[in-house]
């Protein structure tokens, strides 16, 4: 289980009252009734399953959406009155097989928000080979690579460098193990979970595996079509009496070769 000092009671995201729907024929309503709050330093992990709303709500926080109604708060501004770009830069983002631009280079993915924010080119060099170090890849092997020359956890560990190069204080993450072999996944979330309690940061991490939201978690929001079912810490949360929260508990007692 992930353990932290004690939160700060600042609410460093905010959702007040919001629905997003799509603007269809019929209307196509995405997420609906969300109030949540969202501390400075907490890692709050979004489960659920495909289509409950899950990155619906990441993109909500980093306005590539605007709620249809309601306010979605970002230190304390709604995301409607942010400058788009100063929003997201805010925010590191790392999604499912990294995303990285296969024409750059490690340091050059690594570099991209540095590199768009004007820093002189030796405090970005500098923060290239921290940022390397610090997601375990050693600069002077990886830094020139491409892409493509990278496993697929090498991938993920350069999308999180490049998440973190301009110290966000947010960090938001899309199922960003998913495409990995259970193995490699297994370790890299060890390594965020150690790596979330040194940095502090306000963590968003999406998943649809209980077993990774209990590993990372500070707190856990479930989601079912669209609305907010349960809220608990890890321990509390395997307690609630919920049927949502029971159909993902009994994937926990799943026997590897048993009968269905």
């Amino acid at each position: 289980m992930n353990t932290k000092p004690p939160l700060s009671p600042i609410k460093t995201i905010e959702f007040r009252d919001v629905l997003f729907h799509i603007n269809v024929i019929p209307s196509r309503v995405i997420v609906s009734g969300i109030s949540l709050e969202i501390l400075h330093g907490e890692t709050l992990v979004l489960l659920g399953r495909s289509g409950s709303g899950k990155t619906t709500l990441l993109r909500l926080m980093n306005g590539m959406l605007l709620p249809s109604e309601g306010k979605v708060l970002v230190q304390g501004r709604s995301t409607a009155a942010w400058d788009p770009i100063r929003l997201r830069r805010g925010m590191g983002y790392v999604i499912q097989d990294a995303g990285l631009f296969p024409h750059f280079t490690v340091a050059e993915n690594v570099a991209l928000i540095p590199t768009l924010e004007n820093w002189d080119a030796p405090r970005t060099a500098s923060r290239i080979q921290e940022m390397l170090r610090l997601v375990g890849l050693d600069p002077s092997e990886f830094a020139h690579r491409r892409p493509r020359e990278l496993s697929g956890g090498q991938r993920q560990r350069v999308g999180v460098a490049r998440a973190l190069a301009a110290d966000p204080p947010i960090l938001l993450m899309d199922e960003p193990f998913g495409a990995l072999d259970p193995v490699t996944r297994a370790e890299l979330q060890r390594e965020f979970s150690a790596l979330a309690r040194r940095l502090g940061k306000t963590i968003v991490f999406v998943t649809h595996d209980l077993r990774e939201a209990l590993l990372l978690a500070s707190r856990i929001v479930l989601l079912e079509a669209g609305r907010i079912v349960a809220s608990a810490t890890p321990q509390e949360f395997l307690r609630l009496d919920h049927p949502e929260v029971r159909a993902f508990t009994s994937s926990l007692a799943i026997t590897p070769g048993a009968s269905a």
